[in-house]
């Protein structure tokens, strides 16, 4: 979206938005259709038993490659990552105001320390900053209105890949409102992966589970309205002054939180889908397979070859 606003304005951006979104939400809308349908006999249930532990050691390589990236040898960046993975972890869910306070921590820390009373004129934004069977076109799982605000919230407060937005919606669709199990989320996030398109695709395969097929329009549209509205909104200011000491301090302190918050996340979904010697040896193999250097393994190869092993070992 960002490269079709500065080619072309926010006609650009949706005229790369639309391309980017429209062709995995129909392959994911397909797919879901066929697990509403198919969820309840036992090979579909041994395929995900093995694709849960590749896609926890997935995230957990992703909060690695994102810290590592990011936090460098950065003793601050390395603390705040900490203290978002511990309290994703015990909390069970992703503080969104933490991700903020890092941020202005950052924008503080890396931008000359606290802005001049004097300056307080021009204040800187980035201070301010039910299942289904079959195809169904609608569902009970939830109101439409209760599912756009909770994506659109999805889209507005998560930073970094992704993966950031695993842990805010695990909270949100599996511990808050209970839209979800644990084996389906598990089974949206193994479906964001594996499918074409962006992670976060996986508010579409979320969205028809609760709601149908008008449900996953709902989710999909809108968990990206928020990326759009925030690269179209802010974008000239952010062309202004995207070298500015405090927006790129802002970048730094909310992505190491991410960081930190999808290594909380990782630990979290661990506790559920680690149940017995073989789904920690997937989860191993899979880690393994991620580390080595000398031959990259794409994640939807993983992925596939995790759902075919637990068909073979759980069926």
């Amino acid at each position: 979206m960002w490269f079709g606003y500065l080619e072309r304005g926010s006609l650009g951006a949706i005229a790369v938005a639309l391309p980017f979104v429209i062709p995995p939400f129909v392959i994911v809308t397909a797919v879901a259709v066929l697990y509403a349908e198919y969820q309840g006999l036992a090979w579909v249930h041994d395929v995900f038993l093995g694709v849960g532990p590749a896609v926890l050691a997935i995230i957990a390589i992703a909060a690695y490659k994102l810290a590592r990236s990011t936090n460098q040898k950065d003793p601050a960046l390395w603390v705040i990552a900490a203290i978002l993975c511990a309290v994703t972890a015990i909390a069970g869910a992703e503080i969104v105001w933490l991700f903020l306070l890092a941020g202005a921590f950052g924008a503080v820390h890396y931008g000359g320390g606290l802005p001049k009373l004097r300056a307080a004129a021009g204040v800187s934004p980035v201070g301010l900053l039910a299942v289904v069977k079959g195809l169904a076109w609608t569902g009970s799982g939830a109101s439409l209105g209760a599912m756009a605000l909770f994506f659109m919230k999805a889209g507005a407060f998560t930073f970094g890949s992704g993966l950031a937005i695993v842990p805010f919606l695990h909270e949100g669709l599996v511990d808050d409102r209970g839209w979800l199990s644990e084996q389906q989320f598990v089974d949206a996030v193994a479906m964001g992966l594996i499918t074409p398109g962006p992670v976060v695709i996986m508010a579409t395969f979320a969205g028809y589970l609760v709601h149908g097929l008008l449900g996953a329009i709902v989710a999909t549209a809108a968990v990206f309205l928020p990326v759009y509205v925030f690269v179209v909104v802010p974008g000239g200011f952010i062309r202004r002054h995207e070298h500015h000491p405090r927006v790129q301090g802002f970048v730094k302190g909310a992505t190491a939180a991410a960081a930190g918050a999808i290594a909380g996340a990782a630990i979290v979904i661990g506790g559920q889908v680690i149940e017995d010697g073989a789904s920690i040896a997937i989860a191993a193999a899979s880690l393994a397979l991620l580390l080595q250097s000398r031959i990259k393994f794409p994640e939807p190869a993983l992925v596939a070859a995790a759902a075919l092993v637990g068909l073979i070992v759980f069926g």
